[in-house]
């Protein structure tokens, strides 16, 4: 196993500068050419074997929604976008991972550029719009990888996260993600609900709810029929909320959630909001799209605490999440998990086993208290 220490620094001072200035520094190209390198990856058992040896970590397992997870870390929504690079996750340390966002049909996203670094943020803007093969695609792939609900040939346990469709008004949005879940269910482990990205137009309408409790009814009652027609639990369905939400909004949220059947929340989302930005960012600041990383931090942390105060429903936390400090502090806050997604593509694998040696730590330290008490 390679040490932190050395996976940090050879991240930071090698690979980060190579990789966001590979591809004439565009960091959607860069995207999509670490994600087919690690689709080709997981082609090769000998290869996630080794990588496995050099990447893992000690971590302790958690429990969330009827799921248990080999650590506290999982994969945010967004960077495995069609689920080609399902096998690899695990062998960087994640212990989840959350793949997507899929959509019921194959669209391109919006017009590029649509995603932008800012690097004095440690931050991204992002306005991809759920550019993805569609349901169908995504499941084929994911059967062609042997990859099916509750079978872990991933090495973890694997959720995807559903979107609208856009070209499909709100007014329909139930049957879009009906589609989806059709389509998609049988391969993941739990299901999540993307009522909360900014970058599909009406699309955070469905926190409203009215349209939430539809749409949450209906998922849960066809996770109910299935799991009748199998006898299999039922599939957990969690939804993601955005930071931007009222605290009125995030009640609302979680009365429709408790009383729908949902099994927990993802919080947050990314903002439309541009504070904390550093000044070295502001001409990136006024892009359209949804800001990630270190800015986000404080919001989702205050989100993540209100959520686990007024409920009892599990949340994992994912927002600025840049250092092991960070991750427990959302534990601390009330989540059960966390997710990274911009803090990976700055901070690399570092991040995940740093995240997992502290919650290992902290772990072992409370079992030996609670033994001395």
């Amino acid at each position: 196993m390679i040490p932190q220490p050395v996976q940090d620094l050879g991240y930071a001072k090698a690979l980060r500068p190579l990789l966001f200035r590979s591809h004439g520094g565009d960091p959607e190209r860069v995207h999509e050419a670490m994600i087919a390198g690690l689709a080709r990856i997981a082609g090769k058992p000998s290869w996630l074997a080794a990588a496995t040896k050099l990447l893992g970590s000690p971590s302790e397992p958690v429990e969330f929604a009827g799921l248990s997870f080999r650590g506290p870390v999982g994969l945010a929504a967004g960077m495995d976008k069609n689920a080609v690079a399902a096998k690899t996750w695990a062998a960087m340390g994640f212990g989840f991972a959350e793949l997507g966002t899929v959509t019921a049909l194959g669209q391109p996203g919006n017009e590029q550029p649509r995603l932008f670094r800012l690097p004095a943020s440690h931050a991204l803007i992002n306005r991809m719009g759920f550019n993805n093969l569609g349901a169908q695609a995504v499941a084929a792939s994911l059967a062609e990888q042997g990859i099916w609900r509750g079978n872990r040939a991933a090495g973890i346990p694997l959720g995807l996260s559903l979107g609208k469709s856009k070209v499909v008004p709100v007014a329909a949005a139930v049957d879009d993600y009906l589609a989806s879940m059709r389509a998609l269910a049988p391969h993941a482990d739990y299901l999540a609900v993307n009522v909360s990205s900014p970058n599909t137009p009406g699309l955070r309408d469905l926190q409203d709810r009215s349209l939430l409790a539809e749409l949450l009814t209906a998922l849960t009652q066809l996770a109910a029929q299935n799991a009748a027609a199998d006898g299999s639990p039922s599939l957990p369905i969690l939804v993601k909320v955005a930071p931007d939400l009222t605290q009125s909004a995030l009640d609302d949220v979680l009365g429709v959630c408790h009383d729908t059947g949902a099994a927990g929340l993802i919080a947050t989302n990314t903002t439309l909001s541009r504070a904390l930005i550093d000044p070295a960012d502001g001409a990136l600041a006024e892009q359209a799209g949804g800001l990630s990383g270190d800015p986000l931090r404080a919001r989702a942390l205050k989100v993540v605490r209100y959520l686990s105060a007024n409920q009892e429903l599990p949340v994992i936390g994912v927002g600025g999440i840049a250092s092991p400090g960070d991750a427990l502090a959302m534990l601390d806050a009330g989540a059960k998990a966390v997710q990274l997604y911009t803090g990976f593509i700055y901070h690399g694998t570092a991040l995940v086993s740093g995240i997992n040696r502290a919650h290992a730590e902290r772990a072992t330290t409370h079992s030996a208290e609670s033994s001395h008490a």
